[in-house]
This record gives structure tokens, sequence and C-alpha cells, in this order.
């Protein structure tokens, strides 16, 4: 146990070291841990891993607590705006690269029949397993090069990639089943379109219902000790997919949907009529204990995402992976410049404000991340033929994507004039102040010299702290305020 312990603990912090290289080159993060899991993996330093069951479950906890931290970050106000193309790119646009990628995995089956020689049926679970993106690794990347995004596109990325994991998730598991019924079993098309709609109306349900009851409860329990709110929400995620898994909806749309719920809750922008009356669509109380929560989600997202891709890269042997090198290149390629633009350009046709250069972006955008490798284990784990194809393949592609795609992410998004540097500081030099005070920070600079005792200040305000170029002064009485000098000044809400 001592030994695993160790062992354990080398590759995590070797893990975090390098991953401070792979940060400054603009190099995606999941693919710094792929590659040191596979370092020490059976064609690296020996350690033999092929546990696909334990993956998975460590797969699914990990997407159920990153999907739902996704839709606490994800502020309504923001995507309002694009909530329909951002719908339709996470249902039809993972349909379609589904469809277009499926047939031409199957044609490409015939010039590369020992490697790849699978029917129509498994060409398209394929392609339905890598149908899914990872947005997340390109804000990770923006933010490493200091670039934001112009038109409304970070949240219409951030939406799409929130929630396309489930759409992806469905069609591999419908996949699965018409693989099945083509090996013998028996099952109507009708019964998979109906549980197809079925997992998708119920997951939108049960993560809405189970979101706004634990809000409610949330509020109304009043916790002497406020870290076990913390414990709570991770309860509270958990309960959320596996609820939903029972009555048979998508556990991964409704822990995604209950995030949004729990994050947006007391949004003012969230407002809608029914009957005539006002109604808050999300809850008119934002949850207590936001900020502690939203650091604990923050730091178990990235300690759930560095075990899964360590594992992930533990799991697949490179030498197997290479016999499929080129097909699975040319099948990479594909989607890259051909199948994921097709999915993009067709799904957004009817939203005619949307520009071109938008267009090319979102469709250059479509990282595959650690959801398409976990959903490859799927068909391994049910005994499909052709299991371990998918696998390699899956994984092939989604290096190639964080390879090509990734490290391109600022380069496009200065090429077609869509990013800007982005200078801004932490917000309120990033102090927080408890939700409970009920006060207001505010920034001001100073426009004329003055001892800090004699700055004209509005009645109740005092000043915390005092910037000056990099420098953080704690201000006195008989402190010289220079001109340029940034206060932050803090004040009780009157607005309540």
């Amino acid at each position: 146990m001592s030994v695993l312990l160790l062992i354990s603990a080398i590759i995590l912090i070797f893990s975090i070291l390098i991953t401070k290289i792979g940060y400054k080159m603009g190099v995606p993060t999941l693919l710094v841990f792929l590659v040191v899991g596979m370092i020490f993996g059976e064609d690296g330093f020996g350690i033999h891993f092929d546990n696909y069951n334990f993956v998975q479950i460590i797969g699914m906890i990990a997407l159920s607590i990153i999907l739902f931290t996704g839709g606490m970050d994800t502020r309504f106000e923001k995507i309002r705006p694009v909530i329909a193309p951002g719908i339709v790119l996470a249902t039809m646009g993972v349909l379609l690269t589904t469809v277009f990628t499926g047939l031409f995995i199957y044609y490409v089956g015939f010039v590369f029949e020992k490697a790849l020689s699978i029917p129509l049926a498994m060409s398209i679970l394929l392609a339905a397993t890598m149908s899914s993106t990872d947005s997340a690794s390109v804000f990770s990347i923006l933010k490493s090069q200091k670039m934001t995004l112009r038109n409304n596109l970070r949240p219409l990325l951030e939406l799409e990639s929130g929630s396309n994991d489930p759409m992806a998730y469905m069609l591999t598991i419908v996949m699965i089943q018409i693989v099945r019924n083509d090996s013998g079993a028996h099952i109507s098309m009708a019964h998979i379109v109906f549980t197809f709609i079925l997992q998708f109306a119920i997951g939108l349900l049960a993560g809405y219902v189970i979101g706004r009851i634990y809000v409610w409860i949330h509020n109304k329990l009043n916790l002497d000790n406020k870290a076990l709110y913390q414990i709570l929400i991770i309860g509270f995620i958990f309960m959320t997919f596996a609820i939903t898994d029972m009555l048979g909806g998508n556990g991964y749309l409704a822990v995604y949907i209950a995030g949004i719920i729990v994050g947006n809750a007391g949004c003012a922008d969230s407002q809608i009529k029914v009957f005539g009356k006002t109604h808050s669509l999300f809850g008119s109380k934002k949850v207590i204990e936001r900020r502690s929560i939203d650091k604990l989600l923050d730091g178990l997202v990235w300690l759930v995402q560095i075990v899964m891709f360590l594992l992930l890269g533990l799991l697949v042997t490179p030498h197997n992976m290479l016999k499929m090198a080129l097909p699975a290149i040319i099948i990479g390629v594909f989607v890259i410049l051909l199948g994921r633009p097709l999915a993009v350009f067709i799904s957004l046709l009817p939203f005619r404000k949307m520009g071109l250069k938008d267009k090319v972006f979102v469709s250059w955008v479509g990282l595959r991340g650690a959801a398409p490798i976990i959903f490859a284990t799927y068909p391994l784990m049910q005994d499909i033929q052709g299991g371990e194809t998918i696998f390699n393949v899956v994984f092939f592609i989604t290096l190639l994507s964080l390879i090509v795609q990734g490290t391109s992410i600022p380069f496009m998004a200065k090429w077609l004039k869509l990013g800007e540097k982005d200078n801004s500081e932490p917000k309120h030099f990033g102090v927080e102040i408890p939700e409970e005070l009920n006060t207001v920070l505010d920034q001001q600079i100073v426009e004329n010299e003055a001892l800090l005792k004699d700055y004209p200040l509005p009645k109740g305000t005092l000043v915390m702290i005092v910037k000056r170029n990099h420098k953080y002064i704690v201000p006195n009485g008989k402190l010289l305020l220079q001109k340029g000098d940034k206060l932050l000044l803090i004040s009780e809400n009157n607005e309540e």
C-alpha cells in the first residue's frame, strides 16, 4: 500500500509540475496529463493498467462534477443571447458530426481493410463516441495567452461544450444497442428513438426540479458549520445523477442543468411571466456560502481531471495505438477540416446574423477531450467486437485534435480578428467579502493628490486598499494619495 501511494504521489506531483511548462507554451492541460500517463504506462516506465471498469466509474464521477461545475459557472445573462445556437450545436451539431464522420470511417475501412474494416453501425458508433467537444481546454489556452473573444463567442462555446456531452453519451448508448441488434438481439428502431427522447426529457426535467429543490433546502438549513455546505453540494451532485439514471433519464444532462439552476439562483435577469405573474426561473435567492462552494468545486474539478486523464494515459498501450495511426490520422483530419465544420455551418444556417469568421472559429474549436475517451470504453465494457479498435482510434484522434487544434487556437483567434489581449486585473484586487455582510465593493482612481483623511468620499464609505503601480498599501489617515492611485472602496448596500 505504501508503494502504491508513493507511486501515485510521484505521478500526481510530476503531472502538476510539468503543466507549468505546458501552460506557458499554450498546450492544453489535458494533453499534458494524458502524455504523463502514457510515460508512466506499459510502454514507458512499465506500469501495467487495464481496468476499464474502474476508469469508467472514475470517468462517470469526474464528468458529473465537471458538468455540474460548468453549469454553475454558466451565467444565464451571458448565455441568454446565444441559447438557441448553443443548443442547436450541442444537439444537431453532435448528431451531424456523428453521421458525417461515421460514413467517412465506413468508407475509409475499405482502404484499410486490415487495420479498420468495420461495418456501418460500428463506424457510426466510433463517430458517436468522439462527437462531443472539450472547449474548456480552449479557455485554459486563451487564459494562458491573456486573450478574450469577441461577438459572444465565449458564452456560445461554453454552452455548447457544457451541454453536448449528454448528446454524445446518448448517441453512443443508442449505437451500442443497434450494433447488438445487428448481432442478433431484437430491438426495434422505434424503441431506440423513444428511449432517446425519454432520456433527454427526463434529464431536463429531473435536473431542473432537483436543482430547485436543492436551492430551497440549501438556504433553509442554516448549518452552524459552514464547511458542511461544501460536502452537501457533492452529495447533491451524485444524488442528481443517480436519481435521474434510475428514472431512465440522462444523468449527465441532469447534473449540468442542476448546476445552471444552483449557479444562477437569485439571478436578476431570469424573470419570466406565467399567467400574468412574474416568477424567477432559478429561484429568487442566491445559495449561501457560494464563494466557498466555488473554491471547493474548482479544486475538485482539477483533482478529478488529473486523476481521470492520468488513468486514461495509463490505460492506452502506445504500440497498439500506433497500428491504427494512418487511418486515425486520416479520420482526424476529416473531423477537423470537414466533419465538424460541415456540422457547424449546417446547424447554424438559421442564425444568419452570425458572421462567417465566427462560424469558422467555432468549427476550429471542436477539440476532443476526456469525454470521447471515456465513452470509447463503453463498447469495451459491453464486449462489443472491435471495441479495442474504437478505443485506440478515439484516443489517437483526441491526441491529434489537442496537438493540432489546441496549440493553434490563439493563432486562429488573431488571424480571424476575433481575439484581443486581456489586460484586466482581478476584480476588486482579488478581495472577497462574505455575501452575508450586505456590502458593495467599488473602485475609484485618484485624480488629485490629497491626504486620505481629506479625500472626499460618500457617506458610509471606507477605503480598504490603495493600489499604487504594482504595490498594495493598507491605508491610514496620514497616507498621501497620489494621482493615479486606485482605491478599493467598501460601503453598505442600501438597495435591499
